[in-house]
């Protein structure tokens, strides 16, 4: 059984908080570190929610805090309609955490594992990309010493996904587009889970209502989290249920069959009406226009098996609550 040694880079948020109960669930999953970044919420209170979430599940990978804002300086703009006020769809939380950050700064953190293991740290990043982009600022040379990198992002038009937050843009990408170019122009192998993917992955009211039935705790819990969130897409999208965003890319690391995939070299719009828009260069094609050169192929998810992922997902869970 092949082990992946992650670091989860996010910002919790509760399709981070069904993530990262996944990893946990996964035998073939080493979590080395949870990073926070802001994002869902502002920092302090992803720092808290991961925490928080360290407290709860017990387990022993050290958090850090990261980025406040993008990598740019300028202000974060956050939506608590979405995620909640507290970021965990307003479930009632403890008013002390005894887990305690480590006092390194993400980006440090990262670079130092990684600099520990070459060649074996997966990054997984499920929120704004500035904690990788100011990793590759301090230390541009540790990327090609990453093993790999999976991101929670984008959206390539497949399946008609475009974008979130705008018609262009998905809301990690928008939410800070120079440090996600910065990533996709870094040296490191990347898988990009896009809209293209997650959009196309629903867990439906009644799924949720099962798990709750049958995990135990942990099925109580991701119900909880998820009401709010659920209500929001109801709203504004007319879904029955939740858009598994964070946990399909979780789950690309130990069952990459799950995605359909195609490769080539990634760009971010940084300009206009189209910032954030994710572009993508096919390997498959030649084109005579400049603005590639010295780009590394990447890999980004063009459609998803949505039923055997649910399954996987429910699995794990009902694993997860025996242990």
């Amino acid at each position: 059984m092949r082990t992946r040694h992650v670091i989860f880079d996010t910002d919790p948020g509760v399709d981070d908080a069904t993530a990262l109960l996944f990893l946990l669930a996964d035998p073939q999953i080493d979590l080395l570190g949870v990073t926070s970044v802001w994002g869902n919420a502002h920092i302090e209170t992803t720092t808290r929610n991961a925490l928080f979430l360290k407290d709860r599940f017990g387990f022993a990978a050290p958090v850090t805090q990261g980025a406040a804002g993008p990598i740019t300086g300028a202000e974060p703009e956050i939506d608590p309609s979405i995620h909640g006020g507290n970021g965990l769809g307003d479930i009632e939380l403890p008013g002390g955490i005894a887990a305690r950050p480590d006092p390194r700064p993400a980006h440090r953190f990262i670079i130092d594992t990684v600099r520990a293991r070459p060649g074996e740290v997966t990054i997984l990043a499920v929120g704004p990309l500035t904690n990788l982009a100011l990793a590759l600022r301090e230390d541009p040379d540790f990327a090609p010493l990453v093993k790999d990198v999976v991101i929670m992002g984008g959206a390539f038009g497949f399946n008609g996904h475009l974008g979130n937050v705008t018609p262009a843009a998905e809301a990690n990408i928008w939410n800070d587009p120079e440090a996600a170019d910065a990533v996709f122009a870094a040296d490191w192998p990347l898988v990009a889970i896009g809209l293209d993917a997650t959009m196309e992955t629903i867990m439906p009211t009644r799924y949720l209502a099962d798990l709750r039935d049958e995990a135990g705790a942990i099925g109580e819990f991701v119900w909880d989290i998820t009401r709010a969130y659920a209500g929001f897409y109801h709203k504004v999208m007319g879904v029955d249920g939740i858009f598994a965003h964070d946990s399909l890319a979780a789950a690309y690391l130990t069952a990459p069959e799950l995605v359909s995939t195609r490769s080539g070299a990634i760009r971010v719009v940084l300009e206009g009406f189209a910032r954030g828009q994710t572009i993508q260069r096919p390997d498959s094609r030649s084109f005579g226009t400049d603005g590639w050169e010295g780009r590394r192929s990447h890999t980004i998810a063009t459609d998803v098996d949505a039923e055997a992922f649910l399954e996987f997902y429910r699995q794990r869970m009902v694993e997860l609550a025996r242990k």
